[in-house]
């Protein structure tokens, strides 16, 4: 019913697409997981390292993967996107940046989609967005950083509060707090990214997973199984995929314009 590993990512996603396909009207699966916030939430980030080149058409499909998901998952209805990029402006960013940004700035006024705009890398832990959209090149490195960070934290706690007995008094005070916050930003904890777009439930673990690690990807597998994730998810993005509009729509609109003025 589910497919869990912690190989090689472009093995994976190449043997998932020849044995499963890919649902009709998606190019390419996505890894998605997700990231807490300050908001006590969480934050859905997808593309996390299956497609390190995206076109514009792959981040529109990215974001509509990525919605269907949270509606599945948390049951909102209309989760809102945005677009990681260098800055909020629309003018910001690379070609493939803007083009995606107008091609979702289409879909949310057909009322596809919930664009919220252009967001930056801080925003992930915000929660600025309920998605988080970019290229999996992008989404590797936010995701690698994040646990570095997580895991630097740790290490700075274990070695400040053993220093002298001064510190060690402070641990017994903030110790309950800082677990707390350690097993919110412990990336073991989030294990096992769903690979979108498949007909089939697909799920990544890290390649230095331990056992917690690989025990939750294992648990986020079969609840996805038990809850029919599968059907749920997919049975979103037809319905969206239909109308989702293409580069030709919005490079017309834009000659259109320079034409009015």
């Amino acid at each position: 019913h589910a497919c869990v590993s912690a190989g090689n990512t472009g093995a994976l996603m190449g043997l998932a697409r020849y044995l499963l396909k890919t649902v009709e009207g998606i190019d390419r699966p996505a890894l998605a997981t997700v990231m807490p916030n300050q908001k006590d939430g969480f934050t859905t980030v997808l593309d996390l390292g299956a497609n390190v080149d995206c076109t514009a058409e792959h981040l529109l499909q990215f974001a509509v993967m990525g919605s269907a998901l949270v509606s599945a998952v948390d049951g909102k209805d209309s989760p809102s996107v945005g677009l990681l990029n260098i800055g909020e402006e629309m003018i910001k960013g690379s070609e493939v940046i803007k083009q995606a940004g107008d091609l979702l700035r289409t879909a949310n006024e057909r009322g596809l989609l919930n664009f919220y705009g252009n967001v930056e890398g801080n925003d992930i832990f915000k929660g600025t967005s309920d998605i988080v959209v970019c290229d999996g090149f992008v989404g590797n490195v936010a995701l690698k950083t994040a646990e570095g960070l997580a895991g630097m934290f740790s290490a700075f706690i274990k070695q400040e509060f053993t220093r002298n007995i001064f510190t060690k008094m402070a641990a017994l005070v903030a110790m309950p707090v800082l677990n707390h916050f350690k097993m919110r930003v412990d990336h073991r904890r989030y294990s096992g990214a769903a690979l979108l777009g498949l007909r089939g439930l697909v799920f990544k673990s890290h390649g230095s997973s331990d056992k917690l690690a690989f025990e939750v990807a294992l648990n986020r597998a079969y609840d996805a199984a038990r809850h029919k994730l599968l059907d749920r998810v997919h049975d979103q993005i037809a319905a969206t995929l239909v109308s989702l509009p293409t580069s030709a729509d919005t490079t017309s609109g834009s000659a259109d314009v320079g034409q009015a003025a």
